[in-house]
């Protein structure tokens, strides 16, 4: 198992599936990444491998790629359609 997360350690793990299809993380990983019961974990396939993330990581990647496709610069939607009426406004 491939766990995306704030330390890379050349550490195995073994994790067990149990009834219902349900996955026991050891508590030393959960300690690590921070899972706590409750939480919302995405599991995305790289491959052959299986990547556990938390919700918030998960948007937090999603955030920091339209940012990137920004450009870096902060963008507002209502700063951009309040510069189109002051646009129209003029032009009439």
């Amino acid at each position: 198992m491939y766990i995306s997360g704030p330390k890379e350690k050349p550490v195995s793990y073994h994790a067990k599936l149990i009834k219902g299809g349900k996955i026991v993380i050891p508590a030393e990983l959960r300690r690590e990444f921070g899972f706590e019961e409750g939480d919302t974990l995405v599991l995305e396939r790289e491959g052959n491998a299986l990547v556990i993330k938390t919700y918030e990581q998960v948007v937090r990647e999603v955030q920091a790629a339209f940012k990137a496709m920004l450009g870096g610069r902060p963008r507002s939607m209502v700063d951009e359609l309040i510069a189109e009426r002051r646009a129209e406004a003029a032009r009439e």
